[in-house]
C-alpha cells in the first residue's frame, strides 16, 4: 500500500458546511485533481471493529486509506460496554484480513470457541490491530467528522458529480480540517445515538432534563455505582437482550439488598415473548438468559408492565413518575428512583446532508437491506450475507456499513459487518467478481450477544445492544 503524505495549508471555508475562520485543509502533496481520484485514499469514519476491518481489507488489497476516529482511542463504543460478554465466540468476532495481518507479527490468537468480553475484544484484538505499521500511521484520533460532501458540489448539483472527490470536514484540535477522498465508508455506528423511552420515539425536553435519573445503555453495576441502584426503585425499559442483561445484574444486587425493587417496562404483547426459546434455543447461552429471566419473573422478583406505552415523565421531588397506557388503560408507575433505557439506537445522518443517500423510510437502513432485516421477520441468523451491491447509495463510492447500515433494525452481527467491508474493499480495488462473492457462514440459529447467561456456576455473562433492542 502506498503511503499518503499530507500537508496542512490555510484555506477559506467552503459553502456547503459551516466552519471556523481558521479552518485548515488536508491535501496530498501531489494535489491530486478530480481527474486522478485513484491517487486519493478511501476515508473510513469510525475506528470500531468494522471500521478497523475495512482498513485491514484495504491493506490486503494494497489500497490507501485514512481512518478517522472522533474519540481519543480506537473502539470507543465497545469500551462503554466492555464489562459485557458476547454470546458469539471469538471465531465470529475477528475479521479474516485483520487476522492475517496480525499473524504476520506473531499475534496470540484467542481460542475460537471462547466468549469474549467487550474489553477483551478491544485489548486482545482491536488495539493490537490498530498498532500495526500498516494501519497505525493512517489513523487520526480525536478527529470528529462533522460533514461529508463532494468537492465544490452541493447536493443539488449533478454535473460532473461522479468525477468530483469527496471532502470530509473534520474537527480536530479546535480547528476544522478538510480531507479529500475517492470513496467514503461510514462505520460510525449508532451506539452514541440511543432511542428515547417514549413510545412515540420522540425526544423531549422533559426526558433530557431527567438525565440524573436516566441511564442509556448497559450499566456496570459494580462497587463504584452500586449506591445508585442499591435499595432503590429501578425501572428497566426495553425487551431485548440488553434489558434482560441489565435486569439480571440488578437481580443479583437485589439478592444482597432485598429492599431493591425492580420494574420491567416493555411493549410486547406478553412477557413470554421476551424469553425466547429458553431450553429449545440452539444457542445454549442465549437460551439460558430467557430461562433465568423467566424464573425471576415467576418468583415475583421483577414486576412486569406489558404492553406498556410510556407517554409522560414527571419529576416528583427526587423521584420520577412514569405515566402511560397498560393494556390500553391509563397507568402510573410512581416513586421511581432510576430508569435504565435499553430501547436500541438509531443512525445519525446529520453529517451526510450533502450526500445523496438511499435510506429506507421505515427502518432507516440502507434501502436495499430493508426487506432482508425487518425485525418482525428475521432473527440474527436469518439475514442473508450481503455486500457492496446491497450497500450502494445514489452517491457512487459512498457506503454506510456496520450497525449504522441496519438503521433501527436490531439484527446486526459483527461478522456481517466484516463481510460488508470485505466486499466493498474488493469492489474499490477493481475486483468486481470478488465483491459479488459471499464469504460468510453463520449457524442457522444466529449469533447475537450474551446477556448474563451462566457459563459456570460462579460466572455470569451479558449482552450488547447489537441485535436485541430495536423493539421494546
Amino acid at each position: 500500500m502506498k503511503n499518503i503524505d499530507f500537508k496542512i495549508v490555510n484555506s477559506d471555508c467552503c459553502a456547503s458546511t459551516e466552519c471556523g475562520n481558521e479552518s485548515e485543509v488536508f491535501e496530498e502533496k501531489n494535489k491530486a485533481s478530480s481527474s486522478n481520484q485513484s491517487s486519493l485514499p478511501v476515508a473510513i469514519i469510525g475506528a470500531g471493529p468494522v471500521g478497523l476491518a475495512a482498513a485491514a481489507e484495504l491493506v490486503s488489497r494494497n489500497q490507501s486509506f485514512i481512518l478517522l476516529e472522533a474519540g481519543p482511542a480506537v473502539s470507543q463504543h465497545i469500551r462503554e460496554w466492555g464489562h459485557v460478554h458476547l454470546f458469539s465466540p471469538w471465531q465470529y468476532n475477528v475479521n479474516k484480513a485483520a487476522e492475517s495481518l496480525l499473524n504476520k507479527y506473531g499475534w496470540n490468537t484467542p481460542p475460537a470457541d471462547e466468549l469474549p468480553l467487550g474489553n477483551e475484544i478491544v485489548t486482545q484484538y482491536l488495539e493490537p490491530l490498530a498498532e500495526l505499521p500498516e494501519i497505525k500511521p493512517f489513523i487520526l484520533l480525536n478527529s470528529k467528522v462533522i460533514a461529508v460532501s463532494k468537492q465544490d458540489t452541493d447536493k443539488m448539483k449533478s454535473a460532473n458529480r461522479e468525477q468530483q472527490p469527496f471532502v470530509l470536514y473534520v474537527e480536530s484540535e479546535g480547528k476544522t480540517k478538510r480531507i479529500v477522498a475517492r470513496a467514503v465508508i461510514d462505520a460510525s455506528g449508532t451506539w452514541s445515538n440511543p432511542n428515547p423511552l417514549y413510545a412515540s420515539g420522540v425526544w423531549t425536553k422533559e426526558e433530557r432534563a431527567l438525565k440524573e435519573h436516566i441511564f442509556y445503555g448497559i450499566p456496570e453495576i459494580n462497587k463504584e455505582n452500586q449506591l445508585k441502584y442499591k435499595g432503590k426503585r429501578v425501572a428497566v425499559v426495553g425487551s431485548g437482550h440488553s434489558a434482560i442483561n441489565t435486569l439480571l445484574d440488578l437481580a443479583t444486587l437485589k439478592e444482597a439488598n432485598p429492599e431493591t425493587e425492580l420494574y420491567w417496562i416493555l411493549r410486547k404483547r406478553n412477557v413470554e415473548v421476551a424469553y425466547g426459546g429458553e431450553e429449545n434455543d440452539q444457542l445454549e447461552a442465549r437460551g439460558e438468559l430467557g430461562r433465568r429471566i423467566h424464573q425471576l419473573v415467576h418468583l415475583n422478583q421483577i414486576k412486569v408492565y406489558t404492553p406498556f406505552r410510556i407517554k409522560e415523565l414527571i419529576q416528583t421531588g427526587h423521584q420520577v413518575q412514569i405515566s402511560g397506557t397498560l393494556q390500553g388503560e391509563y397507568t402510573q408507575i410512581s416513586e421511581i428512583d432510576q430508569i435504565i433505557v435499553n430501547t436500541g439506537s438509531r443512525p445519525d445522518f446529520s453529517i451526510l446532508k450533502e450526500i445523496r443517500l438511499s435510506i429506507d423510510p421505515t427502518t432507516e437502513s440502507v434501502e436495499a437491506l430493508a426487506p432482508l432485516i425487518d425485525p418482525n421477520l428475521h432473527s440474527c441468523g436469518t439475514v442473508r450475507p450481503h455486500g457492496q451491491k446491497e450497500l450502494q447509495h445514489h452517491e457512487k463510492d459512498f457506503y454506510i456499513v456496520g450497525m449504522k447500515s441496519y438503521g433501527r433494525a436490531p439484527t446486526f452481527l459483527m461478522a456481517t459487518g466484516y463481510e460488508q467491508v470485505r466486499s466493498i474493499a474488493a469492489y474499490l480495488s477493481g475486483d468486481v467478481e470478488g465483491a459479488a462473492k459471499v464469504e460468510l457462514e453463520l449457524p442457522e440459529t444466529g449469533v447475537c450477544s450474551l446477556n448474563n447467561a451462566v457459563i459456570s456456576s460462579d460466572e455470569s455473562c451479558c449482552s450488547t445492544r447489537k441485535g436485541s433492542d430495536g423493539d421494546l
